[in-house]
């Protein structure tokens, strides 16, 4: 990578961890690892299903 528009790409990371936290993680309170990486998996297949419906 040539570091070009690294910071417009960055972006969009950035606002997708900002909802996965505000959206889920903060809401829900995992109490461990093992919770948290069940809790995400079902965020993400529930993101996954709403981004393909805008399409």
């Amino acid at each position: 990578m040539d570091g070009r528009g690294r910071a417009l790409d960055n972006i969009f990371v950035e606002r997708l961890w900002r909802n996965v936290k505000y959206e889920d993680v903060y809401l829900k309170g995992y109490a461990n690892m093992a919770e948290l990486t069940v809790g995400l998996a079902q965020y993400f297949a529930l993101y996954k299903r709403a981004s393909v419906k805008m399409v």
